[in-house]
């Protein structure tokens, strides 16, 4: 007995096959930190967020958006572009490959540049640009050429954080209209023809040259200095001594010729006699230094006369020496004499 499949049957299943069809179709699941956005009958409708959403088969689809990115192979890159209907809301990188610019002293460099930046408005990006990150790329390298080609060389190596924010503050505007928001710009290198890097060496080899003879002259003149300075204050030591030896040799012969004048008496010719016998002395102190100079030795009149006088003056007192020790010994007994009288 042959089974019948009633036509009612056969409509239940095409049904249930369609609204699981359906349902799978207008099921969608949307990941975290991404969207999507939906046309309707090739309108913009709405952006998904993440969760589950759904939507009507065939009626509705989302929208894709042409993602181009770079890859790396050695030192060359190669672009890659896609379709995607899922937009990832994250923070991006476009490492593009480098760029010849121009500075304002006409140095041709290569500048390999990294852009970060994040879609805030999806819509924007999907309906506002063809290509957004084409033009990302492109607004990128231009600004990078208007900044770069207004510095000279050596400014842009000493400056790169302000090259940096330049870019960037220029990119901000165009890239908002996009929907797109800027994060940072980071030149990652410059490079140079190899006749500029040898130049830039030798200039560099010779400013540490100047460096070190500017620090080499400024040691020698603080040295110079400090030896001055150290032979002034030596100098100035050096006649203070002289200064307080000759106020204690003066003080010194002026207590000599008191003595010997109350030895003697405070007469004229006392007096005369005994400055007489001090210049005398002092003649004969520079006597053997004269006579070191030549075989001949000059001496002037007035100091045979001193001498003259000298020698009267030890036949007739003796020296001043033992004037002062006689003038203490005398001195002492008239002591002993006036204490021995008090006792009796």
């Amino acid at each position: 007995m042959e089974s019948v499949i009633s036509p009612g049957l056969v409509i239940s299943l095409i049904l249930v096959i369609i609204g699981i069809f359906i349902i799978a179709k207008g099921l969608v699941i949307v990941r975290q930190s991404e969207v999507m956005v939906i046309e309707r009958l090739g309108s913009f409708n709405r952006v998904l967020e993440s969760g589950v959403n759904i939507i009507i088969p065939f009626i509705e689809r989302p929208r894709a958006i042409i993602m181009t990115r770079y890859v790396r192979m050695g030192d060359e890159y190669h672009p890659s572009s896609s379709f995607e209907t899922r937009i990832d809301r994250r923070e991006t990188v476009m490492d593009f490959p480098g760029q010849p610019v121009v500075t304002t002293d006409n140095v041709t460099v290569n500048i390999n540049g990294a852009l970060y930046y994040q879609i805030i408005d999806p819509r924007r990006a999907v309906y506002e640009v063809a290509n957004m990150s084409q033009a990302v790329e492109v607004l990128a390298k231009t600004t990078l050429r208007s900044v770069v080609g207004k510095m000279e060389l050596d400014k842009l190596f000493e400056s790169r954080s302000e090259v940096n924010n330049a870019i960037q503050a220029e990119m901000e505007e165009a890239a908002s209209k996009w929907g797109v928001k800027l994060t940072r710009v980071e030149v990652q290198d410059i490079s140079m023809p190899e006749e500029v890097e040898e130049a830039m060496r030798l200039q560099m080899a010779a400013e540490r040259k100047r460096r070190a003879t500017v620090t080499e002259a400024e040691g020698e003149k603080s040295a110079a200095i400090a030896m001055a300075q150290g032979q002034r204050e030596s100098a100035i030591l050096n006649a203070e001594g002289d200064k307080e030896s000759a106020i204690l040799r003066a003080q010194g012969e002026q207590e000599s010729i008191r003595l010997v004048l109350s030895a003697i008496g405070d007469t004229e010719d006392n007096k005369q006699t005994v400055i007489g016998y001090l210049l005398g002395q002092s003649y004969i102190k520079v006597l053997p230094n004269m006579a070191k100079d030549g075989e001949r030795v000059f001496v002037p009149y007035e100091s045979s006369a001193l001498l003259g006088s000298m020698g009267m003056f030890r036949e007739l007192a003796g020296s001043p020496e033992d004037i002062v020790r006689q003038s203490g010994k005398q001195d002492g007994l008239r002591g002993g004499m006036v204490a021995s009288a008090g006792n009796s």
